[in-house]
């Protein structure tokens, strides 16, 4: 299994590009970015959170991958 820094250089490599840009910026967009309204369910919060939680994961792992 590779290690971290090396899986996270895979990140950064694959998020480089124009189209890897497009793509976490549309992720972003679609869970970071997004709010509910105060009449969302516990189960639409908790998927949310866990979208984010990935979302912010790979933009660490690009930035990591950047500076290693």
């Amino acid at each position: 299994m590779p290690d971290n820094n090396s899986v996270a250089h895979e990140y950064a490599r694959t998020f480089a590009n124009p189209s890897g840009r497009a793509v976490i910026a549309h992720l972003r967009t679609m869970t970071v970015e997004r709010w509910l309204g105060p009449d969302a369910g516990d189960a639409q919060l908790r998927m949310l959170e866990g979208q984010r939680a990935l979302v912010h994961h790979i933009e660490q792992m690009i930035t990591r991958g950047q500076t290693t």
